[in-house]
């Protein structure tokens, strides 16, 4: 039998965190606590109001050590700030775990992930489909096979309200390509093609965007020669998805030491 988990979810009134307090609730989980923006109209309210079947005497707070506590994970897909702020406050909380699904860190931010992750179990990824890590995995794998006169292309969808780019799943397969051509994703970045003199540079890896009405989430990686290409691809066709695999982190990361994680850790990959 599954050990229930007590759980905090960071943006409950936002799409994703939504999906993770429904997904969370139907798992059996129990939800002890929840976090909104100081703006939100959630803030005070019965979380039952906004999640059905949760509890009536839960309501979301602005305040992170309030919303921690009693949990003993935080899921948190939010923004960079929030995610940051948050991190300061979690281990006087009382949380053992975190699970990240926030992305658009940058260097500075990554280290301070780091530096929390000394304190707490993390488990951090751009994505947590399982089709999308095991995509990840074929990705390495064909780079590692394939040589450097095979262009890498990554092309990632998303809905029209996203902010970062490119995706952070679409940087993981960008991560998982350079590692299999044995050197970093800073390294063989392709510049972004624009202008009269984009040409693309042998043995980077380029990126493309697109952003469109309410796609959930479409990456592509092609492996391109002379005389064929090689296509991998993954579309999210509900977002359930993801909140099953950070549930199945959260699970995870409460067995484990801090440290920080990602999803190749959590399914063994």
């Amino acid at each position: 039998m599954t050990a229930k988990m007590k759980l905090a979810i960071a943006g409950v009134a936002g799409r994703m965190g939504r999906q993770l307090a429904s997904a969370a609730l139907e798992a059996g989980h129990t939800i002890t606590g929840a976090s909104e923006a100081p703006a939100s109209d959630a803030i005070g309210a019965p979380l039952a109001k906004l999640i059905p079947g949760a509890s009536g005497d839960v309501t979301p707070h602005a305040d992170v050590a309030k919303a921690a506590k009693g949990a003993d994970v935080w899921i948190d897909f939010t923004r960079p700030a929030a995610t940051l702020e948050a991190l300061k406050q979690l281990k006087a909380a009382g949380v053992k775990a975190v699970v990240i699904g926030t992305t658009g860190f940058d260097a500075g931010e990554e280290s301070e992930i780091v530096e929390a992750a000394s304190e707490l179990s993390i488990v951090k990824a751009g994505n947590y489909s399982l089709g999308v890590n095991l995509l990840c995995a074929l990705t390495k794998r064909a780079a590692e096979s394939l040589g450097e006169d095979w262009d890498i292309e990554v092309l990632e969808t998303h809905h029209r309200r996203k902010v970062d780019a490119p995706s952070g799943t679409a940087l993981m397969l960008g991560d998982a390509a350079a590692a299999g051509r044995g050197a970093d994703l800073k390294t063989l970045r392709q510049p972004p093609y624009d202008g009269p003199d984009a040409a693309r540079e042998a043995g980077k890896i380029g990126f493309s965007v697109r952003r469109s009405g309410g796609v959930i989430g479409e990456h592509e990686v092609t492996f391109g020669s002379e005389k064929e290409v090689l296509t991998l691809a993954h579309s999210a066709l509900d977002r359930s998805v993801f909140a099953h695999g950070a549930l199945a982190a959260a699970r995870w990361a409460l067995r484990q030491p801090p440290g920080l994680y990602d999803m190749n850790d959590v399914l063994g990959l």
